[in-house]
């Protein structure tokens, strides 16, 4: 009998999990744009760039396909501004400031980058954009299946979220972390019922003012 009632609960538990992610992944996809329908888009304050894995000075595949991405939506007009979000949590590991010195190298003015520097989760960069960087809509780039998530969160954290998918290459790994995905989008579901603190705070810096003052 305790056996029965013990796979029972497992069952159910791997429903709610599986019955999660496909409502993260549903409830926004539609937010989810191409490049050319993004340019459609009216009043948004910023292209929201997620950070990820640096080596040295140099981005990761990854993170080189998601600056690429979002210079192409600053250079057609997409957004005036944009927001680097990623790591910045030990004085020798910068992810941000190799991101800015890539968009500046690729000719967007460095006033018009905005580094968050304690984006340390997809939810903590979506939190900052909204409280610290008082972003109302924006678009958001990064790799298609960690879209949806990020969609999902800047939604329900009270933005008007839009995203643009930085798939440009097929990345090694991508089978292990389309599974640490659906944990992920668990975790920031429970994340945006209770809508916690991101783990860092700090001073307001409105998106319409200048970038520089994020600067290191």
């Amino acid at each position: 009998m305790i056996m029965i009632v013990l796979v029972i609960l497992v069952m159910l538990a791997i429903a709610i999990v599986f019955g999660v992610n496909a409502f993260v992944i549903n409830r926004y996809k539609s937010k989810i744009l191409s490049v050319e329908d993004s340019k459609k888009l009216e009043d948004v304050d910023c292209i929201l760039i997620l950070g990820a894995q640096v080596m040295s000075d140099k981005p990761s595949e990854m993170l080189a396909d998601r600056l690429k991405q979002g210079l192409e939506l600053y250079k057609n007009g997409v957004a005036g501004k944009i927001i680097v979000s990623g790591d910045h949590g030990r004085t020798d590991y910068d992810e941000v400031r190799v991101m800015k010195d890539f968009l500046i190298s690729n000719g967007v003015p460095s006033e018009n980058i905005f580094m968050d520097h304690a984006g340390f989760s997809t939810y903590d960069s979506m939190y900052r954009a909204k409280n610290i960087f008082k972003v109302e809509r924006l678009v958001v780039v990064t790799q298609e299946y960690h879209l949806y998530r990020a969609v999902y969160s800047g939604n329900k954290l009270g933005m008007d979220a839009y995203g643009v998918s930085s798939d440009l290459h097929q990345y090694g790994g991508q089978e292990k972390r389309e599974v640490r995905e659906i944990l992920a989008r668990n975790k920031d579901f429970v994340m945006c019922i209770f809508k916690p603190q991101a783990k860092f705070g700090g001073e307001e810096i409105p998106i319409s003012g200048n970038g520089d003052i994020t600067n290191d």
